[in-house]
């Protein structure tokens, strides 16, 4: 009989503010050596989970909790995370956070050093998570010049050079560009399968691990768990990946969880289906951004190298490309605030177009050469963490500290909230908030100003399924209304979903700008799960394989 790596033994576990458990009863067993995905909603509890997995909770959450768990053995009430830390490595969802060092090298030997190891062990292990993670390149370089995803990497890599027997994982290919993703997951699965080590892992991007897990934790929103092997799982999970929402629509059995295996099924249903044909515009679009050869340079590194194109009014562009390709860099030149050592940037508003017909002339205006209160009613960015936009005590404050900053008294603000959220308690502190709360709030405070241009950075980072669609369809009201959206993503299965339009960035430069079904069925990266499945047609989601199938 396997032996278990991690147990939970009738745990029930409450928030110090909270008056109810997020757990009740649970008990869990993580076999050792298995790979184990915990799935659930936003905000269902899946880093609490991991927390106590730990020891984070309740020794550094704070909290109460009952029952047992033990990790390896030890009991995590009497084994705070230091005494855990010679057995346990865990990569939260911001990895940046966690950092103590300036440069990789000195990160990758961190933990190792506060363990004892000796020095000459110390520089075996760190070639050898070097090699594993492809981190070479890397290695010379502060970290806070690295990408988010890069950054990820660097961060799994100073955990597994201490050769922990279990190791948790938060999210960690959210901040993956698709090639990086499965670069990780490649290694991480090699850890498992011939090191042994125990993987505890949240992730929402199912697509990418389901094939890799050896069973699944279902967290429910109302706190219920169950525990299973993948297919069990995920025939009943209201949380499930384009592969399995297609299978269940075809009625294959058994339930596939790989592309590969969806193609070994998939032959009738491509007899069944067309593709799509994309219309041509009725009219030419209005412009609302012409960006002219933006550079931007940090130091001598060069970023974002003579870029140009135009951002169209009513449409949502997709920004693509590889961890540090240059997207964020884009993103803040464009909006002013950022670096831009050469190029031009101009946004056309409403007032702009008018100006321009009376005139007889074509130029906008740069927010560069603006003040903050004029920019914002132009061109507004939400950043890869919303919280950054969020410093106050309630949900209300903030909305009103946007009127003010916009020169409003009225409830503008709040009110584009309740339209984006469906509703949410204004006294609510914003660090309560789950993650797609987080981002409506942002969003609100951000498009308050009625801006020409909306500019996203990873919107969908921390975001379930659910929020995923939800968001879609709040850019595409936004799009309705006229906004140009310029969203930054790694997500190719939202992008597929969101956008009409893809750019795709390659070292600082430009290389594709396509219609989204164009850019993204032609790529062997960028392909979603139904693009994949069903290839060489150039259908994209399960929706449009639902509505074939309806009118037929």
């Amino acid at each position: 009989m396997t032996e278990s790596a991690i147990t939970f033994e009738n745990v029930s576990f409450a928030y110090q503010d909270s008056s109810r458990n997020l757990f009740e009863g649970l008990n869990l067993n993580v076999a050792e050596g298995e790979l184990c995905l915990v799935i659930g909603p936003t905000g269902s509890g899946k880093s609490t989970l991991l927390q106590l997995a730990n020891g984070l909770a309740p020794h550094f959450t704070g909290g109460r909790l009952a029952g047992r768990v033990t990790v390896a053995g030890r009991d995590t009430k009497s084994h705070p995370p230091r005494l855990l830390a010679d057995i346990v490595g865990t990569v939260n969802q911001t990895p940046g956070l966690g950092f103590v060092t300036s440069n990789v090298d000195d990160e990758l030997s961190y933990v190792m050093e506060q363990l004892g190891v000796s020095p000459a062990l110390m520089r075996t292990r760190v070639e050898e998570v070097v090699d594993l993670l492809g981190l070479n390149d890397l290695r010379e370089r502060p970290l806070h010049e690295l990408s988010d995803g890069e950054k990820q990497r660097v961060a799994i890599g100073s955990v597994l050079t201490s050769h922990p027997r279990i190791l948790i994982l938060d999210e960690p290919t959210s901040a993956l560009d698709p090639a990086a993703a499965e670069e990780v997951l490649a290694a991480i699965v090699r850890l498992v399968h011939d090191i042994g080590i125990t993987v505890l892992m949240a992730e929402h991007k199912l697509e990418r691990v389901i094939q890799f897990a050896d069973s699944i934790v279902l967290i429910e929103k109302h706190g219920g768990v169950t525990h299973g092997p993948p297919r069990e799982i995920l025939g009943v999970s209201p949380i499930a990946p384009p592969v399995v929402r297609l299978a269940q629509l075809a009625s294959w059995s058994p339930l596939p969880l790989s592309v590969r295996q969806a193609r070994s099924k998939a032959a009738d249903l491509r007899t069944r289906l067309d593709d799509v044909h994309e219309p041509s515009p009725s009219r030419e679009p209005e412009i609302a951004l012409k960006a002219a050869n933006v550079s931007v340079k940090y130091g001598s590194k060069l970023a974002l190298a003579s870029t140009s194109f135009e951002l169209r009014r009513g449409e949502i562009t997709a920004l693509m490309g590889r961890n540090g390709s240059g997207k964020t860099s884009l993103l803040w030149a464009l909006q002013g605030s950022g670096p831009r050592s050469s190029g031009e940037v101009e946004i056309f508003d409403i007032e702009t177009w008018e100006d321009n017909k009376r005139s007889k002339r074509n130029a906008g205006v740069d927010p560069k050469q603006l003040d903050s209160v004029k920019a914002a009613k132009l061109v507004a960015l939400v950043p890869q963490n919303p919280a950054d936009l969020l410093y106050l005590e309630t949900v209300e404050a903030e909305c009103a500290a946007a009127d003010r900053g916009l020169g409003e008294n009225s409830a503008r603000t709040l009110e584009f909230l309740k339209t984006l959220s469906g509703g949410i308690d204004p006294l609510m502190h914003p660090r309560d908030l789950s993650e797609g709360q987080r981002l409506a709030l942002a969003l609100a405070i951000q498009i308050s100003g009625e801006p020409a241009v909306l500019l996203l950075d990873e919107p969908t980072r921390g975001l379930d399924y659910q929020a995923k669609a939800s968001l879609s369809r709040t850019l595409a009201r936004l799009a309705s209304d006229g906004i140009s959206v310029l969203l930054s993503s790694h997500d190719v299965e939202f992008v597929a979903r969101t956008a009409s339009r893809v750019l795709v960035l390659s070292n600082g430069e430009l290389i594709a700008d396509g219609s989204a079904r164009q850019v993204l069925t032609s790529s062997a990266m960028l392909a979603p799960q139904v693009a994949r499945i069903l290839a060489p047609m150039n259908l994209m989601s399960v929706d449009e394989v639902r509505n074939q199938l309806v009118e037929k």
